[in-house]
């Protein structure tokens, strides 16, 4: 079917005609991953259609996860990201790998301190007990996608403070000098939006959407970690797969 007969064929609806065409535009690398796509204005009188349709197609592929849209900015082809999905209890650095992306990672302190209370409440320890603190921020191909304050409890992995962490999988070091191999893991998912800080280290604008995790991981039934992250909403989506019992 030629492109003429299609944008006249009444069995095609025009936003499905018009998705279908920015579509190929985003696959075919024509608006990369991170352009600002032409104003709906602009593609009103692009494809001869009102701007209702315009906005039916962009949401369906907001919605598909090719566009994103960023209030006060326009709409953007979504850079490619990290999905998280079901999965085993594994560290962001073997994700990253199986997603055929480079990981890395930025340590901004690694510290010994007071576990807070809500801290504490998670690793099952009293308010004040001692607790490592590494603060990253986490990279996929060298570009930001999250930022990670990870609490371990203190007595069980002496002298971490000392060993270099920078680049490092956090649960590797883990495993060769103490042992600790994760069994299970609860996660909580929140979105909002990012602070001027964590814009700052994300290299997003002040408020742009995020997934904020917090994670508590086992071994055996004692948690050893809690971890509180920042994941930009343009590189992470999650994916959850629901099946009746």
């Amino acid at each position: 079917m030629t492109d003429d007969k299609r944008r006249t064929d009444p069995a095609v609806p025009r936003y499905a005609y018009v998705e279908s065409q920015l579509r190929q535009r985003i696959t075919s690398g024509e608006w990369a991953p991170g352009q600002a796509i032409p104003a709906e204005k602009a593609l009103c009188t692009a494809y001869g259609v009102s701007r209702i349709t315009i906005r039916h197609a962009l949401q369906r592929l907001v919605n598909s996860g090719l566009l994103i849209r960023e209030q006060g900015r326009g709409t953007y082809v979504r850079e490619p990201g990290l999905t998280a999905r079901t999965r085993s209890v594994r560290s962001f650095t073997a994700e990253m790998h199986d997603l055929g992306m480079k990981p890395g990672s930025r340590l901004l302190s690694l510290e010994e301190m007071a576990a807070p209370a809500d801290v504490a409440a998670a690793l099952r320890l009293d308010v004040g007990a001692r607790v490592i603190r590494a603060h990253r921020v986490r990279l996929g191909d060298g570009q930001p996608i999250g930022v990670q304050n990870a609490y371990l409890v203190a007595e069980r992995f002496p002298e971490l403070t000392g060993i270099a962490l920078d680049g490092e999988s956090l649960y590797s070091v883990l495993q060769t000098n103490y042992g600790v191999i994760p069994e299970e893991a609860q996660e909580t998912f929140t979105a909002g939006l990012v602070s001027q800080e964590e814009a700052r280290l994300l290299k997003v604008p002040v408020g742009a959407p995020a997934f904020y995790v917090e994670r508590v991981t086992y071994d055996g039934r004692l948690p050893f970690e809690y971890v509180a992250s920042v994941m930009r909403g343009d590189r992470y989506q999650v994916t959850v797969t629901i099946r009746n019992t």
